[in-house]
């Protein structure tokens, strides 16, 4: 009776405390669901179960749902996003990206049957719209301007088959530029061709806008390590032949140095010959000019004085 008694009191006081937060405020709580890993066995009618004190404690987690991978939000461009896409496109984000940029920001709108119908309806008019009409996409721009800087290079395979054709052109775009071109949009001036050479091919971006890029068909290089080597000795020895052309190419010019050196040290002692010879003739005429003033300067002979 006295159990029975205080634990009334105690439910009473419990009541009659305001409430200090309500239930709207609260934080969600995350929910945890799990089994008894052994069964507990069936009792009689009107009797509590039957519980082990040990076993049938243990219990196998079913189901946590706070540890569960967050779901992303499913979310439609209204507008170009860099590293997401264009308008009209269909992105998965993270809850967080969604309501704190995209949706804030008009980036982006919830995926509604309307909208969804709005956008189908705008792709709709954008393909099957006059061409002079159409107006092309952020995303089509990108692409136009990536196409304007690319060059294609096809290496030429060493089958007596192989052709370069539309779908190998297909194909290589999406192997070497990452970009998927369909047939209907590619354009090239040959049905096929199989000679090295450069040439050309046009793609038409979203049927608005039309790109010439250049195409190069090149020879075929094996990636196994043996031909890489090979080309490497080949390589090696090029470089060889150059060297010992340049190596040749200036002993001859040195032999040239040494002849024309040698040409010029005979000139200089022929200069030098004549310039001893005609200071010598002019040592004699010196030599002469000086006796004949001496012979008029002698004095007068004896015959003179006796006239």
């Amino acid at each position: 009776m006295t159990m029975w008694s205080s634990g009334r009191r105690v439910l009473q006081e419990l009541l009659s405390q305001p409430a200090v937060r309500s239930f709207s405020l609260t934080p969600a709580q995350n929910t945890v669901v799990v089994e008894r890993w052994w069964n507990v066995p069936l009792s009689k009618v009107g009797s509590p179960p039957r519980l082990h004190p040990r076993r049938h404690r243990i219990y196998k987690l079913v189901e946590d749902t706070k540890h569960l991978p967050k779901e992303k939000m499913e979310l439609i461009l209204n507008q170009t996003v860099p590293k997401l896409g264009g308008r009209g496109d269909t992105v998965f984000v993270k809850k967080s990206v969604g309501r704190n940029k995209l949706l804030p920001q008009g980036l982006a709108v919830y995926p509604s049957p309307e909208n969804k119908q709005m956008f189908a309806e705008e792709l709709r008019l954008l393909r099957e719209g006059k061409p002079e009409e159409r107006i092309q996409t952020r995303t089509g721009q990108l692409t136009v301007e990536y196409l304007k800087r690319t060059h294609l290079k096809i290496h030429k395979m060493p089958s007596e088959e192989f052709q370069v054709n539309k779908e190998v052109v297909c194909r290589q775009f999406v192997k070497k530029l990452g970009v998927v071109v369909p047939p209907q949009a590619l354009s090239l001036p040959f049905e096929s061709v199989k000679d090295i050479g450069d040439y050309w091919c046009e793609v038409t971006v979203n049927g608005i806008e039309t790109v010439r890029i250049p195409l190069s068909l090149v020879p075929y290089e094996d990636p196994s390590g043996s031909y890489q080597r090979q080309l490497k000795a080949q390589k090696l020895q090029q470089e060889a032949e150059e060297a010992s052309e340049e190596e040749e190419e200036e002993e001859e010019e040195e032999e040239e140095e040494a002849v024309v050196q040698a040409v010029s040290g005979k000139d200089c002692a022929s200069q030098v010959s004549e310039a001893s010879a005609s200071a010598g003739a002019s040592a004699e005429e010196e030599t002469a000019a000086s006796t004949t003033s001496e012979d008029t300067t002698a004095p007068p002979s004896d015959g003179q004085k006796k006239d």
